[in-house]
This record gives C-alpha cells, structure tokens and sequence, in this order.
C-alpha cells in the first residue's frame, strides 16, 4: 500500500491539543498519520484508541505505531459503534475524539477496492471487505427508479435518471472503467471534474452507508468525551458536513437535550487546508475541518476560531 498523507495534520492537533496523559480516540484511524502526531503530543503517557472498518488499513497501521506499544489499541470496527468500543477499551471519558471521513490515498491506489474510475478493477468500494454488499450489486440489481434516487441523493447528480437508465440498458457492469465510460458517454465533459466522479461517490455513500453512520457516530463521540474534550471532523463533500454542521448547531443551541447546549462550536467557518497543502496533496482541496468542545464547562475554557483561522493562543 502507498503511504497516506493525512490532510489537515498541523491543524488537528492544534484542534485536538493533545497533552502527556490524555486519552484520544481516531475513530477513522486509516495508516495511523493523525493517530502518529495525537501520539507524539501526548508523550509519554497519553494513549490511543484506533477504530476502522479497513482491515488492510490497519495491519499497516500496527506496523506505523508498532513503537508506541501499549499506548496504541487497535480495533477493526465501525464508529458508529463508538460507544461501545471506547466502554470496552476503557476509553470513557476521552479527552478527544477525531473522525477524518475521506478515502485514502491507499484506497484509491488499489485497483482490487474499486474506489477509483481512473483505475481498473471490480465494482466493489467497500470499506469493510466482510460487508456483503458491493457497488455492482446495486449497479445490476436495483430498479432504475432507486438508482437514480441513490444518485441524485447521494452524488447531487443533476443528471442521475439518465446514468441510471443508460446503467439499466447496459447491465451487467462488472468494472470501474466500464460504468465511468458509460458515465462520461451520458454525462460529457463538464470542465476539470470527471463525470463520473458524482456516480462514484453516490455509490460508495450508498455501500457504506456513510451518512447514517456518520449521524450515529456524532451522537456517540459527544458521549464518550469527557466535559472540554473535543471532536474534530473532516468532511470531503458538501453532504457529510452539512450533516456535522446541523449537528453542531443543534448540539451547541440545547435541541434535544433539555434545552441546555452540549456543545460549544469553536468553528464559525469550517478551516480549510493553506494553499501549500492544497498544491503538496490535492486530496486536501475538498477537506472541511469542524470542531466543537463539550458542555458543562465553567468560566469559559472553550478557544474559538474565527473566519476560518485559529485566535485563542492557547491553541497555538
């Protein structure tokens, strides 16, 4: 597997603020790189509960964090289990909880996962590879009527009942480049993003159910932090952060919660990767960095950012 570069690095660890003794969960650990800088803050005690659903990534991860030994817990796991893992690992209360929700650069490199269009390889796009569902098999077993709706809900494909009507007439599709060629047919070039690149990502959202994980995942994280621990989310698509957005904003305004905040937001904008990140490693152009602190806290000790820039020193 190819190395990852973790997107927003510096700036998750200014959000996060790791200290010696602090227990931190990534419940997106991927190839351990924001697991590896948590670590290094939080030396010489701090510890590390990793989550994913890849197992391919975390076998590569053991190897990355081999040397913090009993600092590092690994698990193969869903966040939207959260709870449960951090209560198994004796990880409640933590002081921090990242979730980064983008596809690695390994997933995309492995033709065999099926996340790419520019790469050859069988519709699969799971993260989980236990998980019985694939892509192809909504690709060739859904009605044109629900794969249009999977496409204009999850990819805001303006153009999803044609692509599922050309997919129906075309069926079966077994492999990446077969669906992204079928997609660039119907669809055209529309300027420096590839046509296919909705219908991909609808499908991986609808194989993973990202978003419905991703809801029960914020849930679960807010009560696993300890009150002033803090959440930090990456979001890559307009769809999964306005689900973070909304729940921020609900955290932070009482709804649902006996009308007391849970939340304070220390992001009014989200923070976006600086322009050398974005030319160093274009995944980072899309990213979305969020972040919210946990109620009860007394006499303020929330930092804050403001228009998409860090202004407490304490998080400097």
């Amino acid at each position: 597997m190819r190395s990852h570069e973790p997107v927003l690095r510096d700036e998750v660890m200014v959000a996060l603020s790791p200290r010696p003794g602090a227990m931190h969960i990534d419940g997106t650990v991927g190839s351990g790189g924001h697991a590896r800088g948590i670590l290094e803050l939080s030396s010489p005690d701090g510890r590390l509960l990793g989550i994913d659903l890849d197992a391919q990534a975390l076998q590569l991860t053991r190897e990355v964090l081999a040397g913090y030994g009993a600092r590092v817990t690994l698990v193969h796991g869903s966040f939207a289990n959260l709870s449960d893992i951090a209560r198994e690992h004796g990880f409640r209360p933590a002081d921090g909880v990242l979730l980064d929700l983008g596809l690695s650069t390994m997933q995309l490199s492995e033709p065999e996962r099926g996340f790419s269009f520019q790469l050859e390889g069988p519709l699969d796009m799971r993260f989980d590879l236990s998980a019985d569902m694939t892509a192809a098999d909504l690709v060739n077993t859904l009605p044109e009527t629900e794969l249009a709706d999977i496409l204009y809900r999850y990819g805001e494909e303006r153009m999803s009942r044609r692509i599922a009507r050309a997919i129906v007439q075309s069926r079966p599709l077994r492999t990446t480049t077969e669906l992204a060629t079928l997609v660039t047919r119907v669809v055209g070039r529309r300027g420096r993003i590839h046509p296919a690149t909705r219908t991909f990502q609808a499908l991986r959202i609808a194989v993973n159910n990202e978003l419905d994980v991703l809801a029960q995942g914020l849930v679960q994280a807010v009560d696993v932090l300890a009150p002033g621990g803090r959440l930090a989310i990456i979001a890559f698509h307009s769809l999964e952060d306005r689900v973070v957005k909304n729940y921020f904003r609900q955290g932070a305004s009482g709804d649902g919660s006996a009308g007391r905040p849970a939340l304070r937001v220390l992001t009014r904008k989200p923070i976006r990767a600086s322009t050398a990140e974005r030319e160093r490693n274009p995944q980072s152009r899309s990213a979305k960095l969020r972040v919210a602190q946990k109620l009860p806290l007394r006499g303020g000790g929330g930092s804050e950012v403001k228009d998409g820039q860090w202004t407490d020193s304490n998080l400097s």
